[in-house]
């Protein structure tokens, strides 16, 4: 990774650490994706852009494998996503062959402004409903 894209990820990631995701989780219906930590073994909530289509929930990941929730993922993809204030259990796959350019033209518009703007390495991530 060059230098100019560790420092944007390390900028976009304190900030979303330690004040938009904070702010974000306390809105009632920000969509929420919960993980288990990967060492902590404890819920992690992490607000997501997406959008539901049957019984999936589509999101593209701004940082790929370099994103904690993601690496979470890889440890244990069962999760939960709160979608408009419910919560749902599912398993998440990550799909890297997947266009996740293509994926973001159809996903909500704002949020895919700004994984185009921020993210360095994007990551299609497919979560299916079991509920």
């Amino acid at each position: 990774m060059s230098g100019r894209t560790d420092l944007k990820h390390r900028l976009v990631t304190r900030f979303q650490r330690h004040l938009a995701n904070p702010l974000n989780r306390r809105l009632p219906f920000q969509t929420l994706l919960e993980t288990t930590g990967r060492t902590s073994g404890l819920p992690r909530r992490t607000p997501v852009g997406g959008r539901r289509a049957g019984d999936s929930f589509w999101l593209v990941s701004e940082f790929g494998l370099r994103s904690q929730y993601v690496r979470n993922i890889q440890a244990d993809p069962r999760v939960r996503v709160r979608i408009a204030g419910r919560w749902h259990q599912g398993t998440a796959h990550l799909l890297p062959h997947d266009d996740a350019l293509a994926r973001l033209r159809t996903l909500p518009r704002f949020n895919s402004a700004v994984v185009r703007a921020f993210g360095t390495d994007l990551l299609t991530v497919r979560v299916d409903l079991e509920d």
